[in-house]
């Protein structure tokens, strides 16, 4: 891998982009070696949940424009694909993923972020959506994740006038969970990871896909996706040691994950 390291943390995975001379702007090259990550830690099954991060002073400071100026529309168009692909898996993925905010999280570096479950910022990161001050639209679903996450009218005037913003900004309109020092923030992001690797994996797991599936469809059909996720849990063992546990007011240690 070129650009993009995998760091196993007990049962934390720690992702990070590294191509700190430009700022870690994404390119084709990037996003092939985060979905070959992803491949990794998926036949990795001692990894519970990952945390991504960039290097240097930057989480991703966009698309790489020195790639992008000179596409056709149909160069741009698959461009678009492939990162709203690998994107569209990370959201899928069965594992939590916590994204490390620790400066530009610009374009598609907004939109790599907003694919992860949980956003975590430094008080140097910076937010924003600059396409449409280059001609174009933002190409890896920030328009659609972006209005689900702080709401319609947010997200069309943070596109729409590609203003920048701050990590207490970001806060504030829900973009982030949470606000760290600098030198803080990725050992809080780790911290977190665990304290989620803590717990029994296949409950988290169904929660996860709940919670995602449950965005993008009518509620009865969510709720009916709840009820069969929640009737898998009673076919683990973690389910009738944890429930034992509690009715003998004794503290569960450990989790089989099964």
């Amino acid at each position: 891998m070129a650009f993009v390291e995998l760091e196993q943390r007990g049962h934390v995975g720690l992702i990070t982009i590294n191509r700190p001379e430009v700022l870690n702007a994404l390119n084709i090259q990037i996003l092939r070696e985060l979905d070959q990550i992803l491949d990794q830690v998926e036949s990795n099954e001692d990894i519970f949940v990952l945390v991504l991060t960039g290097a240097g002073r930057s989480f991703v400071a966009g698309a790489d424009i020195s790639e992008m100026a000179n596409f056709s529309a149909s160069d741009a168009k698959t461009f678009s694909h492939h990162g709203s692909n690998v994107l569209l898996r990370m959201t899928r993925f069965p594992r939590p993923i916590i994204a490390a905010v620790n400066g530009y999280a610009l374009g598609g570096g907004c939109e790599l972020a907003m694919g992860c479950d949980i956003r975590i910022g430094s008080d140097k990161a910076k937010f924003g959506m600059p396409e449409v001050g280059l001609g174009i639209t933002p190409g890896f679903g920030g328009t659609q994740r972006l209005a689900r996450i702080v709401g319609m009218s947010t997200a069309t005037e943070l596109v729409l006038t590609s203003r920048i913003i701050d990590a207490q900004e970001a806060l504030q309109i829900g973009l982030i969970n949470h606000l760290y020092p600098a030198d803080e923030m990725l050992d809080r992001a780790v911290a977190l990871a665990n304290v989620i690797a803590s717990k029994p994996q296949v409950a988290v797991r169904q929660s996860k896909q709940a919670i995602r599936i449950g965005t993008q469809i009518d509620i009865s059909s969510a709720i009916a996706f709840e009820s069969e996720a929640f009737g898998l849990c009673f076919s683990t063992e973690d389910q009738k040691d944890a429930m034992r546990a509690f009715l003998n007011k004794e503290k569960m240690t450990a989790f089989k994950n099964r």
